[in-house]
């Protein structure tokens, strides 16, 4: 009996590798943020888009390398537009971490990682879209 795999379309190994590259660059951020506020005593409110920043910085250059390959953008402008989405997807996670730690008292990872998931997929979808313009494309 042969076992049969499913076929996984060029559409969804590229969300894959994006997932997979943006899970790398958020531990990265936790790791950041905790180190951030625990032993560098910055304010959450500040640490967190600093953080955020940096490791949206990092997914920018593993994106351009391994996710949106067939763009024709330059890197210069790739990069300005990845950090537009990015410092949207940035003021976006800290009024989430805000929120959910100022009305709900939750623990800041906690709610960081709560937010993540949100931005994540909203960054993905602005920059297959609008940046790397490749949607539909595959590489």
């Amino acid at each position: 009996m042969k076992i049969m795999k499913p076929a996984l379309t060029p559409a969804l190994q590229r969300f894959l590798k994006y997932a997979g590259v943006g899970f790398g660059t958020f531990c990265f951020d936790l790791l950041l943020l905790a180190l951030f506020v625990e032993v560098l005593h910055f304010t959450v409110y500040i640490a967190t888009p600093l953080c955020f920043a940096i490791a949206a910085s990092i997914n920018y250059v593993l994106s351009r390398l391994h996710v949106f390959r067939g763009t024709e953008r330059s890197w210069h402008a790739g990069y300005g537009y990845f950090l537009l989405a990015a410092g949207s997807g940035a003021l976006l996670s800290t009024s989430g971490v805000a929120l959910l730690v100022l009305i709900f008292h939750l623990h800041y990872l906690v709610a960081r990682i709560l937010v993540a998931g949100f931005v994540g997929m909203l960054t993905y979808l602005i920059n297959l879209r609008f940046n790397f313009r490749v949607m539909g494309t595959h590489s």
